[in-house]
């Protein structure tokens, strides 16, 4: 506040005004007390001193976007800064932490459009310019960081947006919290889809508002541990449920109820329904259509509303058919009946609204009027049925109507929620409380009693909030805070809440008792508060009482205090409705406990709410708060106007200006170092001299002045009220010193310039006196000078004529002589020039005559020497043709050949196991026969023995005396017999013997033509192995000698006969009759004969089996992936590994084969290179490689049927008998075909015939361009990571550096070093980008993809500072437009040494931020137009930036002003054209992170590559099979 010191005559101050609240002017009188003040709209107002406030005439012209940033922190200058804003369609601004959010009244799309949600994603609270997706950063950051739930709370009256930005702070917490959709819609997407339920059954027109919330809602957005949202809630508060039934004009009843009515025609007709303005809850207001609303639309949109939120389709109607009864119900009106105090329906419509009511409720239509009119009273003795009267049944009927309305609204929610889903496992919370604002009407009745206690409890917890800020940011900064007092508002909620004498308590306490009225209610308040402070009693009422509230007193009508408040439900209409056929309906009405149903019936909705309150409050205060406040700037509801009046009102209901009142019993001005010295310096230039500390200077700045009770923090300096206006008063006081010592070195300076003027003309008028004088002395002077000279050039002409006479006579004689002579010598020359050419014409004659008839005959010569040479090579070309033949009919033999030893082999084979078979068959037998000889043999001695034991015992046993008997003889025979038989057995087994010797032998000889048949076997098999090998190999070579064929037949066909002879043809044939050649084609004619001496001489130096091919081929290949895993370097500017892959490729003919492994490998040895890197250089290195291998094979590849090559179809046949891989090119005998190759390869990748491509080659082609986008865009990226944290100090210009600048010239080599210190951050992304381009050379990565990454990266560098400029205000400054200009030099000329080769059209994508940069620093913006701006200054930019720009302008140098008033509403009237246009809208600039290039665009842009002359590297040169990667000598 201004104090007598501070104001003086001509201080612009702020005096009230009761049209407009504040108006400001100038103060022209002081007289003690009071001043008189020329305000600008031209009127004098005297005002006392103490109620005017000095305003800021330094304030920045678009304002400021914190209002804890002004000078003079009162009431008119925050109303001022916020219409400065309001008219530049800045509806957002800070007061601290909290948030002022007025209504535009228009959309504004740029300001919520997704990349505006990325801009604030993770941004420091303040950095960007104020907007609710900051507050909903802060608090979801917030969250996570402190593990604490956070809460938002959005007051304002109706009309100021806050149903609106709710929706917004949902849909910022979905983008920063949203979770994978599950089941097709989210949590985020539900609790946004449910608000147009809730809107149609809880939102109405008001007076201020089309759309105003009925209730106070409570939205609770769950999230798990990842910070993803796992669930929500949404609690509602206090439905105004008397709206039900009574409403005002031009207000309208809830919108489901007109919406019903706008249905389609069927369900008009069924639920028996007409124009709203038949029914009489509908009626009392003749508003029935909102402007540009169709409640027939709208009605179906709910119902789609109502199926995405789960609410089934029999729910649906039973919901619409509750509606309808409850129009329906209102429509029954009364008249007495028969008895006395009895009502009976008043006519027959009455009765028809009855029936109707009772059929959609589905209960019995007599027993509705009973319920509506008869009172059921139970008593000890008996029960008792007591008749209304029409008035207490009428008031029946609509507490009916209320009670099911209320249930319908209170299942509707609950409906939701169980659809929403709560998650119990949820680790925090972000609560949305969207709470109707404070509220004082002419008529204020328990609804504003209970919406103002509401708003008196969340002040409470504002202001504790607000003072917790004061305090954490006093001790952030170290001061003394002790002796600040909090204010409160304790003893209004004590007046309202307090237990047992409150209002609320004192109101059950009148419900619970019948006789109690409202005038006994009143009285028993005036009594109880009669000394209360906050509760007035009115003189001229008996039952009003008035309540000062933190926004101002209010004046309540206590006539319908006491029915609002009770909220108990009749009994008769709990069982009407309770035992209802629909299911809906008596699930509405459960039956009760027993035990509530024999307590008193009485409930107060009053103390209910009061505990809902509480639950609350006790979750906001468990949680941290964050406070946006809406403004509605008029009455009207339309954009542009701000009303002062009325917002001022708004800001004390609101508590802005109580939070500021807090503000102001501490420090309300608080600037830092920098800005203090910037504004005060001025007072103590001592203390800037040299090089000084900033808090030290504030503290000599402060003392020098005498200021007490202001303190010096850590980072500003904090003043009290009325300080900044003492100092301001100094501060113009030696301003005005100043101004004067100016004025007089002014006026001196402007005197001398007279007196020199005048000096000046007097000497001017002397000069031109002595110069006419001096004019007349030369006039005579060459007068005569002019005679003498006639007089001298007369007698020169006369002397010139005789002697011209005397000339020409002597003239025309010597020309005679000498022309006779001339004649002579010209005839004699002539005659000799034409003997000569005579003789000439002769001479060439002859010759040419001779060489015509030379020429003939050598030109015939050399014709029939060339047709002869031809015919050679025709012969030859026919020779070569049926070798080609011969070699077939050799295959074919060979084929032969190889059938028939394989049958000779299975043949052998046979007869092997035929022969083993039988010898084992005969050994056994001989065996078999062998033992029983021997058994025999055995048997025969053992008989002999025996016979010869009997004849020793007989010749024992016989007498002494031998006599010769006839048994005796008979014994004698016995035994020769037996003699001679064991002869016999001796000669069998003697015979048996021999046989067995001869069996033995022939066995021992069988066995050994079995083992050199066995030898002669294996022989034969691998004799049958090196054919087929052989085999092989010719097969390959006719293949070769085919495809040359062919290549030789187009040659000839293309070629001129007299270059049939070229280099190439005679190198091939020679090969072709070269030794390998013709070894080849003897090994065709030889007889192959398996015992032949040239096939025992092949087998003697093929001792070690050859592998298989396939074997050889895979190792090859896996060589060549070890190879290119490794950093080959570069030949020239030609990757080395790019080019061997190609070659390899090519030569093994992988790109024509149907099924290869060798391309997943190189793929996947690419991807591991690059799969972790951060490496630049590697990313680089195969970056180069890749794009090189890329464009080799589009210049090389065709797809498969592009043109049918005949001799790759017939070589399929040859690729099924001995597998595809035959057909790879090895080693020495296919030395033609890499010789044409290499050939090929000499004269450019054009010259290359293109290869038909099969599936495998044309997917590593698609593969490999993949890769190359991928590397492209990680090295993009990777450079955006690394400029991205300088970026953000390139936007601004350092505080410290730009507070040195403004010091003063004297100061030139502080000021050199601050320069430096400025551009420091600019260098470093120079040197970053330097760097880059370094590694990108030094890797050959070729210039068309350079230019594109770098055309990408001035492009984010142009998006992010341009962006960055629009959303924070402190960037669009003049000094730091001169900044940013310096920075942008820096990178122009990092282009200009880059060269267009590399740096392409890069500056050129910084246009954008070029012509904002532009625009900051260019002077006199208030003479330019907006012609001149848009098409001169800044073509590029839209009217959009543009407006942001010019508005947010400020000019910390100078002094300056941005453009003019004229301007700026010109723009404004083009956007106001283009603001359905959602993209026009939108001033900010998307990133392109796209790749811009495709494989033509490579191909087109690239030269020609020689990839002939590339050294393999040591790791496959010595390797036979990469013999072909050599260079060949010439």
């Amino acid at each position: 506040m201004g104090t007598p010191v501070n104001i003086i005559v001509g201080s612009h101050v702020w005096v009230e005004d009761p049209a407009v609240a504040w108006v400001d002017g100038q103060v022209t009188k002081i007289s003690g007390g009071e001043v008189v003040v020329q305000t600008t709209n031209g009127k004098a107002v005297t005002a006392k001193l103490a109620k005017i406030y000095p305003k800021d005439m330094e304030a920045p012209a678009g304002g400021v976007d914190d209002m804890t940033k002004l000078s003079y922190l009162h009431e008119p200058g925050v109303l001022a800064n916020l219409r400065i804003r309001y008219e530049l369609n800045e509806i957002y601004t800070y007061t601290g932490n909290i948030l002022i959010a007025i209504n535009p009244f228009q959309k504004l799309p740029h300001l919520y459009h997704g990349h505006m949600m990325q801009q604030y994603k993770g941004a420091p609270f303040g950095e960007l310019s104020p907007h609710v997706f900051a507050v909903a950063d802060v608090a979801y950051r917030a969250m996570i960081n402190e593990g604490k739930s956070n809460s938002i709370l959005v007051s304002g009256e109706s009309g100021a947006g806050k149903t609106e930005t709710t929706k917004m702070l949902m849909q910022y917490l979905a983008f920063l919290g949203g979770r994978v959709a599950t089941e097709g819609r989210t949590v985020e997407q539900q609790v946004l889809e449910s608000n147009p339920v809730l809107e149609a059954f809880g939102n109405a027109k008001t007076v201020r508002n089309n759309n105003s919330s009925r209730f106070g809602k409570f939205v609770e957005i769950q999230f798990d541990k990842h910070g993803r949202i796992s669930g929500a809630a949404i609690r509602t508060y206090l439905l105004e449920r008397s709206r039900v039934c009574q409403i005002n004009d031009p207000e309208r009843n809830y919108h489901c109820f007109y919406l019903l009515c706008s249905a389609p025609q069927e369900e008009v007709e069924k639920y028996k329904l007409q124009h709203p303005k038949t029914f009489h809850y509908l009626n009392q207001s003749k508003c029935f259509d909102l402007v540009g609303v169709n409640d027939g639309k709208e009605y179906l949109a709910t119902r789609r509303a109502m199926d995405i939120v789960g609410i089934s389709e029999k729910d649906q109607e039973a919901i619409f058919r509750v509606v309808a009864a409850i129009l329906h119900l209102g429509n029954i009106d009364f008249m007495k009946g028969k008895e006395v105090d009895s009502s009976v329906p008043k006519d027959d419509k009455s009765k028809f609204h009855l029936k109707t009511t009772a059929e959609l409720l589905m209960c019995d239509a007599v027993a509705l009027e009973d319920a509506l009119c008869k009172r059921v009273m139970i008593t000890p003795e008996e029960v008792i049925k007591r008749s209304l009267d029409p008035q207490s049944a009428s008031i029946s009927r609509d507490g009916l109507a209320k009670t099911i309305y209320s249930r319908l609204f209170d299942w509707l929610v609950d409906k939701i929620n169980n659809s929403i889903g709560q998650d119990p496992n949820s680790k925090f919370l972000i609560g949305v409380l969207d709470i109707y604002g404070f509220e004082s009407f002419k008529a204020n009745s328990f609804e504003q009693f209970c919406i103002n206690f509401t708003n008196e409890k969340l002040q409470q917890h504002f202001n504790q909030h607000v003072f917790k800020m004061e305090q954490e940011e006093y001790t952030k900064e170290e001061i003394d805070w002790s002796y600040i007092e909090f204010v409160d508002n304790k003893d209004v909620l004590d007046l309202i809440e307090k237990k047992p004498g409150g209002i609320i308590a004192l109101l059950d306490e009148a419900c619970m008792f019948p006789k109690s009225t409202h005038e006994t209610f009143a009285n028993k308040l005036y009594q109880t508060f009669k000394t209360h402070k906050r509760f007035i009693k009115p003189k001229l009422s008996r039952t009003d009482f008035t309540i000062a509230h933190y926004a101002g007193e209010v004046l309540y009508q206590s006539d319908q205090f006491l029915d609002k408040n009770k909220d108990y439900v009749v009994p008769e209409h709990q069982d009407l409705l309770g035992a209802s056929k629909c299911p809906f309906v008596a699930g509405l009405f459960p039956p009760l406990p027993e035990e509530s149903s024999k307590s008193s019936k009485f409930s107060s909705i009053g103390s209910r709410f009061k505990l809902q309150l509480q639950q609350l409050m006790e979750t906001l205060n468990s949680t941290e708060p964050h406070y946006i406040r809406c403004v509605k700037p008029n009455n009207l509801l339309k954009p542009a106007i701000f009303e002062n009046v009325n917002i001022m009102q708004q800001l004390r209901c609101g508590g802005v200006l109580e939070a500021i009142r807090i503000s102001m019993a501490g420090y309300p001005t608080r600037r830092p170092f920098f800005e203090f010295i910037n504004r005060f310096g001025l007072l103590a230039p001592e203390a800037l001299e040299g090089n000084y500390d900033e808090k030290t200077a504030c503290k000599k700045i402060m003392e020098k002045k005498g200021l007490k009770g202001c303190q010096i923090g850590k980072t500003k300096v904090f003043l009290r009220a009325g300080q900044m206006a003492e100092l301001d008063a100094r501060r113009a006081e030696v301003l005005s010193n100043a101004a004067k010592t100016v004025q007089r070195r002014i006026r001196t300076h402007n005197a001398r310039k007279r007196f020199l003027a005048m000096r000046k003309a007097s000497i001017r008028v002397q000069s031109s006196w002595r110069r006419r004088l001096a004019f007349k002395l030369y006039d005579n002077l060459r007068k005569e000078a002019a005679a003498i000279k006639i007089q001298k050039n007369t007698r020169r002409h006369q002397a010139r004529i005789s002697y011209k006479k005397l000339q020409v006579v002597v003239l025309v004689l010597q020309t005679g002589l000498r022309a006779m002579a001339a004649r002579n010598e010209f005839r004699f020359k002539k005659q000799n020039k034409a003997a000569t050419i005579i003789q000439a014409r002769w001479r060439c004659h002859m010759a040419s005559k001779f060489y015509k008839k030379l020429k003939k005959g050598t030109i015939l010569t050399q014709c029939r020497w060339r047709g002869k040479v031809a015919r050679k090579e025709l012969r030859q070309l026919k020779m070569a043709a049926r070798e080609t033949g011969a070699l077939k009919e050799a295959k074919d033999k060979l084929e032969k050949r190889v059938e028939e030893l394989t049958w000779r082999l299975s043949l052998e084979k046979r007869l092997r196991t035929d022969l083993e078979e039988a010898k084992s068959q005969e050994t056994a037998k001989l065996q078999n026969s062998l033992q029983e000889m021997q058994a025999k043999l055995d048997e025969a001695n053992a008989l002999i023995v025996k016979e010869r034991e009997a004849a020793k015992r007989l010749i024992e046993e016989a007498p002494p005396v031998v006599k010769e008997t006839q048994v005796i003889v008979e014994d004698t025979k016995r035994i020769d017999s037996l003699t001679a038989e064991v002869e016999s057995l001796k000669e069998t087994l003697s015979s048996e013997t021999n046989r067995a010797d001869e069996y033995e032998t022939k066995y021992s000889e069988s066995q050994a033509s079995l083992e050199e048949k066995q030898k002669k076997l294996e022989e034969t098999i691998k004799k049958a192995q090196q054919l087929q090998e052989t085999l092989t190999r010719l097969e390959e070579k006719v293949t070769n000698l085919e495809s040359e064929n062919q290549v030789l037949r187009q040659q000839a066909v293309s070629m001129a006969p007299n270059k049939f002879l070229s280099g190439r043809s005679k190198s091939i044939m020679q090969r072709e009759r070269g030794p390998d050649s013709g070894h080849g084609s003897g090994e065709i004619k030889t007889p192959l004969d398996l015992h032949s001496p040239s096939m025992n001489h092949r087998e003697d130096v093929e001792e070690k089996p050859q592998k298989s091919l396939n074997e050889k081929q895979a190792e090859n290949q896996e060589l060549l992936i070890r190879c290119i895993a490794q950093h080959l370097g570069f030949a020239g500017n030609r990757p080395i590994a790019a080019c061997i892959i190609y070659k390899c490729l090519l030569q093994w003919r992988s790109f024509e084969v149907e099924r290869t492994s060798v391309f997943d490998r190189i793929i996947q040895t690419i991807g591991h290179a690059i799969e972790t890197q951060d490496n630049n250089d590697i990313l680089a290195y195969w970056l180069s490689n890749a794009s090189t291998l890329l464009l080799l094979l589009q210049r090389t590849l065709k797809a498969s049927g592009a043109a049918g090559m005949a001799p790759q179809r017939r070589r399929s046949s040859s690729a099924t008998l001995f597998g595809r891989m035959t057909q790879s090119f090895r080693g020495t005998p296919q030395g033609v075909n890499l010789s044409f190759i290499n050939g090929g390869l000499n004269g450019g990748v054009d010259s290359l015939r293109q290869v038909e491509a099969k599936y495998p080659a044309l997917l590593f082609k698609q593969q490999l361009t993949a890769y190359v986008e991928k590397i492209y865009g990680m090295i993009r990226d990777n450079l955006k990571k690394e400029i991205s944290p300088l970026l953000g100090l390139c936007i601004q210009a350092p505080r410290t550096s730009r507070a040195s600048l403004v010091k003063g010239s004297s100061r030139s080599v502080a000021n050199t070093a601050a320069q430096q210190a400025l551009i420091a951050h600019w260098q470093g992304i120079v040197k970053s980008l330097g760097n880059f381009l370094n590694t990108l050379k030094a890797n050959h990565v070729p210039p068309f993809l350079v230019r594109k990454v770098f055309t990408q990266i001035f492009s984010f560098i142009n998006v992010q500072l341009f962006n960055s400029l629009l959303l924070r205000r402190e960037c669009c400054s003049f000094s730091n437009g001169e900044y940013v200009k310096a920075g942008l030099a820096e990178l122009e000329h990092w282009c200009y040494k880059a060269t267009d080769e590399y740096a392409g059209s890069a500056w050129d994508e910084l246009k954008h931020i070029r012509q904002a940069i532009g625009f900051l620093v260019i002077h006199q913006k208030p003479k330019k137009t907006l012609d001149e701006i848009s098409h001169d200054l800044c073509p590029v930019l839209s009217i959009q930036q543009l407006y942001r720009i010019s508005t947010m302008y400020w000019d910390d140098k100078y002094g300056t002003h941005s453009v003019s008033a004229d301007v700026i509403a010109s723009m404004r009237v083009l956007m106001t054209e283009d603001s359905n246009n959602a993209v026009s809208s939108s001033f900010l600039l998307d990133d392109d992170s796209s790749i811009p290039f495709s494989v033509d665009d490579i191909s087109k842009s690239m030269e020609q590559i020689d990839i002939s002359d590339i050294e393999p590297p040591p790791l496959i040169r010595e390797n036979t099979g990469f013999s072909f990667l050599l260079p060949r000598s010439e």
